[in-house]
């Protein structure tokens, strides 16, 4: 597996049509799939290569190489590869804007999905990659102008609206680090780890993702963690071991204790209650 993210630090401008987030270029083993989970900003993912899908609360869309699949705000869904096929692709979070057909304006989109032509798509989404990577002077200018550009192609093909969104107050690295979160919940994080990853200070990271989130970072990772165990719970056998330490867990007691402070009960218990 290999994945690597890039958090956009660009200064907002006084009045943006909307704000790059971040951008990851991510690859994953066959098989992996991340948490439910939505966002207050839209996501575009453009698959470089392999197959997988996205679920979402009532379907599930196949989507595969060249595909372009736009998320709008708040719909909940999991990306995943499929059981052949590893899963690469590269993300966007943009903050400020959502997608609707043109024949119907009033109503906005969850999922929009488009295969797009490889050669252009790319060469831009490289060049974003570039700039937020390197941090040369006006980076930030030059990718506001890459992403208008993508919208422009966007629009001449294909019979949508763009529509603006609000801004909501919450901070660029906290967006982050749910993000980060979300994908790799697997793994031993520690706060250390969140910190490394958004390249910021650990205790700057505790207390701005406490003021939005209202919970610390360690306590969100755990929720994610308990939310994907109780599905696991409920729809395999795997022992309650071999639970813990898919989610991310170092030994099942400490599973079991954080499982028991968010559900009031143990794993076994939750088990035998939720299952015929």
């Amino acid at each position: 597996m290999s994945y690597e993210v890039y958090r956009f630090e660009g200064e907002r401008s006084k009045n943006p049509p909307f704000t790059l987030l971040y951008i990851t270029h991510s690859e994953y083993d066959k098989g992996w799939h991340s948490t439910r989970h939505s966002h207050h900003f839209t996501e575009l993912f453009y698959i470089v290569k392999g197959r997988g899908s996205f679920i979402l609360p009532s379907n599930e869309i196949p989507v595969k190489e060249n595909d372009l699949v736009i998320i709008n705000p708040n719909v909940e869904h999991t990306e995943k590869s499929n059981s052949q096929d590893s899963l690469e692709y590269i993300a966007l979070g943009i903050e400020g804007l959502a997608f609707s057909h043109a024949q119907d304006a009033a109503s906005q989109m969850g999922v929009y999905t488009h295969q797009v032509e490889r050669n252009e798509f790319l060469f831009y989404l490289n060049q974003l990659l570039d700039e937020v990577k390197y941090n040369e002077e006006d980076y930030e200018v030059v990718c506001q102008s890459i992403i208008s550009i993508l919208l422009v192609k966007l629009r001449r093909r294909d019979e949508f609206v763009i529509k603006k969104t609000e801004h909501k107050n919450i901070n660029k690295a906290v967006a982050f680090i749910k993000y980060y979160i979300h994908q790799n919940y697997r793994e031993p994080l520690t706060l250390d780890d969140l910190a490394a990853a958004g390249n910021i200070n650990k205790y700057y990271l505790s207390h701005t993702f406490k003021q939005d989130i209202g919970i610390s970072p360690i306590e969100y990772l755990n929720k994610v963690r308990i939310r994907e165990a109780k599905i696991l719970i409920e729809t395999t056998d795997y022992s309650i071991s071999h639970i813990a330490g898919i989610i991310g867990f170092s030994s099942q007691s400490f599973f079991t204790q954080a499982f028991k402070r968010l559900t009031k009960e143990t794993p076994s218990a939750y088990r035998k209650s939720h299952t015929c």
